[in-house]
Order: structure tokens, then C-alpha cells, then sequence
């Protein structure tokens, strides 16, 4: 487990994201398809974020990305899909003009779910379990009291 540290904060925020292009078409191929995996990996980076795991689809994206607290999974997104696609089209407009007539290479929609090295039952036994886990500590412990 890679842990990540800011100033006040440790941390371990992992999405895991899919999202397709407009009008679902099959564009992806090589030499599209590493590219895009640069310039969304680069783009990433830029923003404080890390892609662990990313992989271009002919007609859709995966990709595994960490990310601060601050950052929420809609902004994200928001982020990758403008810059991938502005640089993408910069790189081929061949491409925007035969299979994105509308200029725009995303759609609206993704998905997105965290990714954890837990699963949910082993967190909620952990989170209900807590202060049954305090009580233990402190009947160990027996603090001395000031007054």
C-alpha cells in the first residue's frame, strides 16, 4: 500500500475510472491510442495526481488514478477530459473532423468508484468495532488523572 503525504495529510485516494468518446465511436487504435495515454498521463501529473494503471480501449477509457482529498472525482474528470481533448485534436484534426463533426471528443458521462485494499464488509467491521477497541486501550492503559 503506497501511502501519500502532503503538509497535514496521509493519505490513499484511488479512483477507478471508465468514460467513452462522443458517439462511441471506434477511434482509439495505435498510434491514437498511446498517445492519448501520454497526454492523459502527463495531464495528471501536472495536476498533483498520479495514474497507476491506464489502458485506451478502441471505444472507451480505463484508468486508475490517485489523487489528493481535495480533489473530488467529478473535477478530475473534468480536468482529463478538457486537456486529453484539446491536445488529442491539436495532435490530429484529421480525426476531429472525420468522427467528431460536433467537436467534442468526450461525452458527459463516466464512471467512477474508489478503489481500496479492503473490502467494504472488513471497513464496516472496523468502523463498528472502534469503540469496543477504545474501551480495550484505556482499561489497559489506566491513566493517571490530573485532579
Amino acid at each position: 500500500m503506497k501511502l501519500q503525504r502532503n503538509t497535514h495529510h496521509v493519505f490513499r485516494i484511488m479512483y477507478h475510472f471508465v468514460w467513452i468518446p462522443k458517439y462511441r465511436n471506434v477511434v482509439f487504435k495505435n498510434p491514437y491510442a498511446d498517445s492519448l495515454k501520454a497526454i492523459i498521463t502527463k495531464s495528471a501529473y501536472d495536476y498533483d495526481m498520479e495514474v497507476t494503471e491506464i489502458e485506451v480501449v478502441d471505444d472507451h477509457i480505463h484508468m486508475m488514478l490517485m489523487a489528493e482529498p481535495r480533489e473530488n472525482p467529478s473535477e478530475i474528470m473534468r480536468v482529463i477530459k478538457s486537456i486529453s481533448a484539446r491536445e488529442f485534436f491539436r495532435m490530429y484534426p484529421q480525426i476531429k473532423k472525420k468522427y467528431f463533426w460536433g467537436g467534442k471528443l468526450w461525452t458527459n458521462s463516466y464512471y467512477v468508484e474508489t478503489v481500496g485494499n479492503r473490502n467494504e464488509s472488513e471497513v464496516r467491521k472496523y468502523v463498528q468495532n472502534q469503540l469496543k477497541q477504545e474501551e480495550r486501550i484505556e482499561k489497559t492503559l489506566k491513566q493517571l488523572k490530573l485532579f
